[in-house]
Formats: C-alpha cells, structure tokens, sequence
C-alpha cells in the first residue's frame, strides 16, 4: 500500500481549512484516511503559529514507514525542519508565451516606424529652418542692390544740378 501525507480539505465555501493526513494514496482527497497528524489554516497570517499545525514525532515516523508527503506538505516538513527540500528551479517560469512575444514584437516595430517618423520630420523642419534662414538673406541682399543702384543714379543726377547752378 502506498502511503501519502497530504492535505485533505475542509471548511465553508471560500472559507477553506485543511487537516494533514496519512492517507492510503488511491483513496480520494477528502475521503478516508489512516491517521490526521495535523492542521493548516490558510486564511491566518503567515506569521501566525496557528496557521500550521503538525505532531513532529507522527509526521517521523511515517516519513521512516515511507510515507511520501505532497508539494505542499512537504514545504511546512521543510519548514518545521523535519525533511529537507531541494528548491526548484524552472528558468522558463518567467518567460512570456508565444502570443506575448509576438505583442512584443509588434509593439517595437510600431515604436521604430513612430522613432523614424519622429527624425523624418525633425529633419524636415532642421530643412525648412536652414531654408528659411538663407532665404531671408538673399532677400535682403537683393533688396539692397536696387537701393544702392537707385543712389549711384542720384548722385550723378546731382552733380549734374550743382554743375548748372554753378555755371
């Protein structure tokens, strides 16, 4: 016969509360059980002495008879000191699924095409103020010429004035 020690639940609806059993391990979870060694009450604090509950010296001896203790009750053994438990290590448990890789992937190509829209028109307007800036002073340079050409006419017209005065 294998023997297990698990939890075997009890309690309200959403108000649960379990007793650790040695149970034979075919039998069903809430079903019968060779002996109870202990409590564990989820709904008090982690903290709490009273969350678990375990009479060390049953839980001994039917770990020697060869009695194989479920996840969980294997993590309060740990912690009472009882039997020791390997961590485990599942490098792929933070590691997203396929369609969240793809999200992923979509979401930076949208982010690089608005990046190289960004530069695209920040380089149109570096354009558009470069044009601006020599335009202004082609202008003026333009503007210029006529009023110094319109000058140079008066002066020679002046002088030609002064000269018939004179004479």
């Amino acid at each position: 016969m294998a023997v297990a020690i698990r939890l075997s639940r009890g309690g309200a609806k959403k108000r649960p509360y379990y007793r650790i059993v040695v149970s034979d391990s075919r039998s069903p979870r809430d079903g019968k059980y060779l002996e109870q060694i202990g409590t564990y009450n989820p709904m008090l604090p982690k903290d709490s002495g009273e969350r678990v509950k375990l009479d060390e010296d049953r839980a001994r001896h039917w770990l020697s008879v060869g009695a194989t203790p479920s996840d969980r009750v294997h993590r309060f053994l740990d912690a009472a000191g009882i039997l020791e438990r390997a961590p485990k290590n599942n490098p792929k448990k933070g590691e997203p699924g396929e369609a969240a890789k793809e999200r992923a992937e979509e979401k930076a190509a949208k982010a690089a095409e608005a990046e190289e829209a960004a530069k695209a028109a920040e380089e149109e307007a570096q354009n558009a103020e470069t044009a601006e800036a020599e335009a202004p002073a082609e202008e003026a340079a333009a503007e210029e010429a006529p009023a110094e050409e319109a000058a140079a006419e008066e002066a020679p017209a002046e002088e030609a004035a002064e000269e018939d005065k004179g004479e």
